[in-house]
């Protein structure tokens, strides 16, 4: 029987993946036993036990991004951390260690490095994170979500998507998601998302632009975001809600999103085959925009920044390309040339293969 340990959290996108992979690892072998390592603080500490699987914590610990009094102890309390994840690895027989990013994830890879442990390391962004640079050198066995991703011992798996996705019927969903959103069958669906918690550049934008998107013979499916102060103009063909949560149904009725380019939801929308417009966070290292990458350069895809997607860019630039649905139907296929559904499958493949290798070989060398 195999005992994994996963390491990971803090957002959605650590924690879905790490449950992607979970269910996948316990569905290959209903004997294993998978242990997850977070913080209580993270969204780990809710969906991790949701999901029927024991969670273990550790100290939050942020890496320091200037010196300061956290920075003097970080040294210490990174020690510590390792320590104890060296003891569960010990007392629990684990035999693989699996890192997704986030607070728990580097004291798990220093952990799998002392107790010579197989580690591999799922990357869900094209630009790599501080703790999955720092596995990367640890191990490699490092699988990448985007073929743009530039870390070290990179292996193209894709990303381990929600089962809801990865096993979506999508004619099925699509007349099931018409009637749970009050849709018109007859029409075409713009879906527009900023994320959980909305996109407030974004929101504003389609406000005001609702009566030229529906002008174009479409219908708006606008998951504004549970913070979101957007006003339902309450206009035919305009759905809006503040939350969706079935974001399976929302994807299977639309061909052609607009949204945020989270890693997740890139990685969602190329491997159903959904065109978008992608408008990155503006705040953070930028990693938004080379998440995006892969899928614009294959023409499945537009990029605008968050300052230049304004009413005036829907109606000089989108409108456009709703009416040129052959054009939309060759952006899908292409969108789903670089999407991969089977990320989960591919990405326990090589756990698969970490496991098998020699555990007390750690490869640092290039």
């Amino acid at each position: 029987m195999t005992t994994y340990l996963l390491a990971g959290g803090g957002t959605a996108g650590h924690v879905n993946p790490l449950l992607a992979v979970a269910d996948k690892l316990t569905q290959r072998d209903p004997d294993a036993t998978v242990l997850v390592l977070g913080t209580a603080e993270g969204l780990e500490a809710r969906l991790v036990p949701a999901r029927g699987y024991e969670l273990l914590t550790i100290a939050k610990l942020p890496f320091p991004r200037r010196p300061n009094a956290a920075a003097l102890k970080f040294p210490a309390r990174l020690r510590e951390a390792v320590d104890a994840t060296v003891a569960i690895i010990e007392s629990r027989g684990v035999d693989v260690v699996i890192g997704f990013g986030g607070y728990a994830a580097a004291p798990a890879y220093l952990a799998a490095r002392r107790a010579k442990k197989p580690l591999v390391v799922h990357e869900a962004n094209a630009r790599a994170g501080i703790a999955n640079k720092l596995g990367s050198w640890i191990t490699q066995f490092v699988g990448v979500a985007f073929h743009s991703s530039r870390i070290r011992n990179a292996t193209f798996v894709g990303m381990p998507l929600r089962s809801e996705i990865e096993h979506l019927n999508r004619h099925e969903a699509r007349q099931q998601g018409l009637v749970e959103f009050g849709l018109d069958p007859a029409k075409p669906v713009l879906l527009v998302t900023g994320g959980s918690t909305g996109a407030r550049s974004i929101n504003r934008t389609i406000n005001d632009a609702v009566p030229t998107l529906l002008g174009a013979g479409w219908q708006v499916l606008h998951i504004a975001g549970e913070r979101s102060e957007v006003t339902d103009p309450n206009l035919p063909g305009y759905v809006l809600l503040k939350y969706c949560d079935r974001m399976d149904l929302a994807i299977a009725v639309a061909e052609l999103a607009v949204s945020r380019a989270g890693s997740a939801t890139v990685s969602e929308f190329t491997a159903i085959g959904i065109p978008a417009v992608y408008i990155p966070y503006p705040v953070g290292n930028g990693e938004q925009r080379f998440n995006a990458k892969d899928v614009v350069d294959a023409g499945g895809a537009l990029l605008v920044t968050d300052a230049e997607f304004t009413p005036q860019w829907v109606s000089s630039t989108l409108v456009p390309l709703l009416v040129d649905r052959a054009l939309i139907a060759e952006m899908a296929a292409r969108a789903a040339s670089v999407g991969v559904l089977d990320g989960a499958d591919r990405f326990a493949d090589l756990v698969a293969r970490a496991h098998e290798a020699n555990p007390t070989k750690i490869e640092t060398d290039d």
